[in-house]
């Protein structure tokens, strides 16, 4: 099936018509969803008016006056009086009909002077409020929109150029028709990403149309391709009284049976015009809302519509959503939801496993555990490596949201199932821990370390920070060593805690650092810097992440591994300080590092 309009029949059973039993805004959003790129806009002035651009015959009238001031200096009424009624002024000074063509050779004779000229209407100037002539929320809202492809044809009848900054600022470069001798050489309107006519021109052409005269007809080129979108086309009116433009009022009275429903959305009351064209047509008529009110709704209706109707997303789509919208701005609430998203399935997936149960049951529910995290953890790797920081209180809450999956405190073996349920949030916070060591943002570990706070739901309830409660100590089953059962011999491994939750991240952090070796000693570090923060803690259970960065091959021999490096890294410029860390305290990180060395001394062989 093609794209263009025009080729198509309307899709059956797809064209919702709105009527007392549904509501219009509804209505159009089921259609715009059901069929994108098959509606046109129709904007008028009203869709600018909150940006503070005057409209075109605001313009006219205020040229006039200012024509009638310079004209006769000594009447401080001139320009007054002629506002009132410009149309009889001009014709009576000039002895000819108002046109915007001859108004602006009167007013600004030269062409870099009628450019400056109509620069004071439409440009910012230095003195204006920084909401002043630029894209509203509306204009915005109908960028992201077309976008995601629910338009391609706009018919205005302004002529600022508005809506042409919102669609650059979301990376899209429009197709304007401002004049009718353009239209033969434009792309096909379906082939065009998005095609915006200009039906009264641009603001610095002089074949603008704003008097009554101007607005009778349209040029020959010009109506048909106006027919043809009212023809081909569904429409939604925004901003547009219908009270003067008498050529686009005739267009749309002469057009056939619509394919598609025709919205219209009116602030106030509609005049006469707009009435007989909303009975003619049976449009559904959307009362009440300005133009960022209709537009801001019909992009949330439009987001709702798609989380229901979106297939599930794999791993490599989810990461290649994630590294498009890391970047871009206007996409933080789309970065927002897919990590939410991710985090709640986790969330929900936690809920399934058993609270009481035997060695076997503990083993398969650390296995399930990694499984049920892997997409959240390629996402969370990667969105830390590539993030500049704009981004930590997103990872940070998604911690936090896993961290309170553990809402049970029992006895004996059953305590360890419930603290298993930690497990998410610890693998979680060892892949950003790491990505943060690869990605030279140790300082983000402070915060990953102390921020994310949970509440034990027994006993005294003191908020714990994750150096304490992710500690594998804590999570995992059993001393410093993990038993679990092997699914393929039917024995039993035993891993050090940082080898099994190694092995559990290394495929999430592979797409930014392929090289086991470097992988290995950024996840050392990490286990170092933990312990470093650990050691601090003013909670006396705290205590180093136990893991193999404390075997020589790691620490080093005769101060020359990662134990000498990390010592002469500690000075008042130190990242993990200027983060907070040890209260920004030199002494008591040095104090730190040394309790870390004697903890090790005497636990190394026991």
């Amino acid at each position: 099936m093609g794209t263009d309009p025009s080729s198509d029949p309307a899709p059956a059973g797809l064209a919702v018509t709105p009527g007392p039993s549904i509501d219009a805004k509804l209505a159009m959003a089921l259609n715009v969803h059901n069929c994108p790129g098959v509606y046109a806009l129709l904007l008028g002035s009203g869709i600018s008016i909150a940006s503070g651009v005057k409209t075109g015959w605001g313009i006219v009238v205020d040229l006039v006056a200012k024509v009638a001031a310079v004209r006769e200096p000594g009447d401080p009424q001139a320009g007054v009086q002629a506002a009132a009624d410009p149309e009889k002024w001009w014709e009576t000074t000039f002895g000819e009909p108002l046109g915007y063509s001859t108004l602006l050779e009167h007013a600004a004779p030269t062409p870099a002077a009628r450019q400056a000229l109509l620069d004071a209407y439409f440009v910012p100037t230095a003195g204006e409020e920084t909401t002043d002539k630029v894209p509203t929320a509306a204009h915005r809202a109908i960028a992201r929109m077309v976008k995601r492809g629910s338009f391609r044809v706009i018919l205005t009848t302004n002529f600022d150029r508005l809506m042409e900054r919102a669609l650059t600022e979301v990376g899209i470069s429009a197709q304007v028709i401002s004049h009718p001798d353009q239209i033969d050489a434009i792309k096909p309107l379906p082939h065009s990403q998005i095609t915006i006519v200009k039906l009264h021109g641009d603001y610095d052409g002089l074949g603008q149309r704003n008097t009554v005269a101007e607005l009778k007809d349209y040029p020959e080129a010009q109506q048909k391709l106006l027919e043809r979108v009212l023809d081909e086309y569904g429409l939604i009116v925004c901003g547009w009284s219908a009270d003067w433009d008498k050529a686009l009022v005739q267009a749309m009275e002469g057009s056939r049976s619509r394919r598609y429903p025709l919205f219209w959305s009116t602030y106030g009351a509609l005049g006469d015009a707009a009435r007989r064209l909303t009975v003619q047509h049976g449009a559904g008529v959307i009362a009440g809302l300005d133009a960022d009110e209709l537009f801001t709704d019909l992009e949330r209706r439009l987001e709702a519509l798609d989380s229901m109707a979106a297939p599930p997303v794999s791993r490599d789509m989810a990461v290649a959503q994630l590294k498009k919208a890391l970047p871009d701005p206007l996409r933080r609430i789309d970065l927002f939801d897919l990590v939410q998203q991710h985090t709640l399935q986790v969330v929900d997936a936690v809920a399934k496993y058993p609270v009481f149960g035997d060695n076997d049951a503990f083993a398969q529910a650390v296995e399930g555990y990694q499984a049920d995290t892997d997409t959240l953890l390629h996402l969370l790797a990667t969105g830390v490596f590539h993030d500049d920081g704009t981004y930590n209180d997103l990872w940070l809450r998604t911690v936090g949201r896993l961290a309170s999956t553990r809402n049970t405190i029992l006895g004996s073996f059953q305590d360890h199932m419930e603290k298993l349920r930690h497990y998410p949030a610890l693998l979680a916070t060892w892949s950003m821990g790491i990505a943060a060591v690869l990605a030279h943002r140790e300082e983000f570990i402070v915060d990953l370390l102390t921020k994310p706070l949970w509440t034990p739901p027994l006993g005294s309830r003191k908020r714990e920070e994750p150096s304490w409660y992710l500690n594998p100590w804590n999570v995992l089953y059993g001393d410093s060593i993990h038993i679990v059962s092997h699914s393929e011999t039917g024995g039993r491994l035993k891993y050090p805690y940082s080898r099994l939750i190694n092995a559990a991240v290394r495929e999430p952090l592979r797409a930014v650092e392929p090289d086991d070796r470097a992988f290995e000693a950024a996840s050392a570090r990490f286990q170092f810097l933990t312990s470093l923060i650990g050691m601090d803690a003013s909670d006396w259970r705290s205590g180093p992440w136990v893991g193999e960065f404390l075997l020589d091959s790691w620490w080093g021999y005769d101060n020359n591994g990662l134990a000498a490096e990390i010592q002469q890294e500690i000075t008042t410029d130190w990242p993990l300080l200027r983060a907070g860390a040890f209260a920004g305290d030199i002494n008591r990180a040095n104090a730190a590092f040394t309790a870390l060395t004697q903890w090790r001394s005497s636990n190394r062989h026991s």
